[in-house]
C-alpha cells in the first residue's frame, strides 16, 4: 500500500522584541527576510480597546465611522472562509459588496455573540484608512519607517487569503484576533503552482494551492516549497515585516479579527511585475538561440553584477537612460518606452 506523502514541517520566522525606527532601518529593513515584532503596536488605543473583548473592539471601530463605505468579500458558509477562484477558475467563490463600517461591524457581532456554526466569511481587505476611518492615523500610529504610507485596515471573521505577494515591502500589526502567517522566499515561485496572472482576486497573482490543505497528488512539487517555509503566529499588538517579493498565506483565526498594515517601496519606479508581462510578449517564445542572445542584454545591464556600471565607458553626458537612478532618468525611460510601445523607435 503506497504511503501518503510527509509534507516537511515550516521553519519559525525570526522573532524579536519591539524595535525604534533607527533600528527597523538599519537591522531589520537590510536584511531581505520576514520578522516578527513582538509587541510593536501594543500601546496603540486599538489594541487596548480590543483588550476588552470583541464588542468593545467593534465600538471602539465604530467611532471612526463617516468615511466611504468598504468594499466587503462576502462568501458562502461552503467556502469555510477560503476566498478563492470558483472550480473552473472561470470567476471566484465570493461576491463584493459596498458595505458601511456599521453594517460590517454589526453582521460581524452577530455571528459572534450568537456563535454561528457556520457564518458566511465577511471581509474589508485593505480600506486605507483617511477615507474610511478617518482619525485612525493619529489615534494609532506606527512608529517606523514607513514612507506616507497609509494606514490599511482588514476587518473580518475567521477567513484566509490565499498565498501571494506584494511588490512593496509590508508591515502588518496585529489589532485583534490571532493572525497566522505561512511564508515562502521568492526562489520557491515554481514549487507554489501560480495561478492566472491576468484574472486575480486582488491584483497580485497567488498559488493554487492551500498551504493547510495541500494536494500533493495534483500539486507535487509544493512538498518542496512547504521545505522553505517560515510560519508565523501572531496575537493582538504583535507586527510582522515582510520583505517584498516574500510569499505569504494568511488565515485570521477568531471570530472577529482586526489587522492594519503598511505597503512602501524604497523609491516610486516602475513596476518589475509589468517588465515581466512585456517580456512574455517580446522574449519567451522566441526561438531558444535568441532567447539566449538577450539573456546576455538583460545579465549585462539588469542582473549581472556589473550591471549598475554597464554604461561606466560613456561620458555622464551620453549616459541618457543608462544614467543613475533619479527621478529624472525615470521620467527619460518612461518617455522612451512611450515611444517604443507607439511604434516610433
Amino acid at each position: 500500500m503506497a504511503s501518503t506523502p510527509s509534507i516537511p514541517l515550516p521553519g519559525r520566522v525570526a522573532d524579536r522584541p519591539a524595535v525604534d525606527a533607527e533600528t527597523f532601518s538599519k537591522e531589520i529593513l537590510q536584511e531581505y527576510r520576514p520578522v516578527i515584532l513582538r509587541g510593536q503596536v501594543r500601546h496603540w488605543a486599538a489594541v487596548r480597546a480590543g483588550a476588552h473583548g470583541d464588542r468593545a473592539m467593534a465600538e471602539y471601530l465604530a467611532g471612526f465611522g463617516g468615511g466611504r463605505p468598504l468594499e466587503v468579500m462576502i462568501g458562502a458558509p461552503e467556502i469555510a472562509g477560503r476566498f478563492f477562484y470558483n472550480d473552473d477558475l472561470s470567476g471566484f467563490n465570493f461576491q463584493r459588496q459596498q458595505v458601511t463600517l456599521g453594517q460590517l461591524l454589526g453582521e460581524l457581532l452577530r455571528f459572534a455573540e450568537q456563535d454561528v456554526a457556520d457564518p458566511h466569511a465577511l471581509y474589508a481587505n485593505a480600506a486605507t484608512a483617511p477615507e474610511h476611518l478617518p482619525g485612525w492615523d493619529a489615534a494609532n500610529a506606527l512608529d517606523l519607517p514607513t514612507g506616507n504610507a497609509p494606514a490599511r485596515l482588514w476587518i473580518g471573521n475567521a477567513t484566509q487569503v490565499a498565498t501571494h505577494y506584494d511588490q512593496s515591502n509590508n508591515i502588518a500589526c496585529v489589532v485583534h484576533g490571532r493572525r497566522r502567517f505561512t511564508l515562502f522566499p521568492p526562489d520557491q515561485i515554481a514549487n507554489l503552482y501560480i495561478g492566472p496572472l491576468d484574472h486575480t482576486m486582488a491584483g497580485p497573482p497567488s498559488s493554487m494551492v492551500d498551504p493547510d490543505a495541500p494536494d500533493l497528488a495534483r500539486y507535487p512539487r509544493f512538498e518542496e516549497a512547504m521545505a522553505h517555509a517560515q510560519v508565523a503566529e501572531l496575537k493582538p499588538g504583535d507586527a510582522i515585516f515582510i520583505p517584498a517579493i516574500w510569499w505569504h498565506h494568511v488565515r485570521a483565526l477568531d471570530r472577529l479579527n482586526v489587522l492594519v498594515n503598511y505597503w512602501w517601496s524604497a523609491e516610486a519606479t516602475a513596476s518589475p511585475f509589468g517588465a515581466l508581462i512585456h517580456a512574455l510578449m517580446s522574449i519567451r517564445d522566441l526561438p531558444a538561440p535568441e532567447k539566449a542572445a538577450w539573456r546576455s542584454w538583460f545579465d549585462h545591464y539588469v542582473f549581472g553584477p556589473e550591471a549598475g556600471r554597464a554604461a561606466e565607458h560613456l561620458p555622464a553626458s551620453a549616459r541618457g537612460i543608462l544614467s543613475t537612478a533619479s527621478p529624472a532618468r525615470t521620467e527619460r525611460l518612461r518617455a522612451f518606452l512611450i515611444r517604443m510601445l507607439g511604434g516610433r523607435v
